[in-house]
């Protein structure tokens, strides 16, 4: 069974987060969400979400795509999930180029694929605060 990973907050779900769960687990059998906590979103990304980890699990276990959601919670632990869950595919969006190549050294192949350029939740968040100016 090939082995899939990928990270995110996946906040206000929108159809480019279906979009890259789907293609990410077109690259194997089994995908993993590492999904960030609130903690870790608050603490070290400066991110304020507006959904709770515990809803938005909620809402990535419905996906299809999604075999097993897991918490993310700081910024090193993906070496060590990529040995613990087996992985053989970490996948990342393309915005994040390069910054994952180190996980080659662990046996993992590194994969970024194209964001959907029209959609995105900053996007989203910056729409709304417009429409209510």
């Amino acid at each position: 069974m090939k082995r899939v990973i990928t990270y995110g907050t996946f906040d206000l779900l929108h159809y480019g987060h279906i979009n890259l769960l789907r293609r990410a687990r077109a690259l194997g059998d089994y995908l993993i969400v590492a999904l960030s906590t609130d903690e870790f979103n608050h603490e070290q990304k400066n991110k304020v979400c507006y959904f709770s980890y515990e809803e938005r699990k909620t809402l990535l276990e419905a996906i299809r795509y999604v075999d097993l959601v897991i918490p993310e919670e700081n910024w090193d632990q993906k070496r060590t999930d990529v040995h613990l869950y087996q992985v053989d595919t970490f996948v990342m969006g393309d915005d994040w180029k390069g910054k994952f190549d180190f996980l080659k050294e662990e046996g993992c192949e590194v994969v970024y694929l194209p964001r959907t350029p029209e959609i995105s939740t900053t996007q989203i968040k910056n729409d709304l605060n417009n429409r209510e100016s």
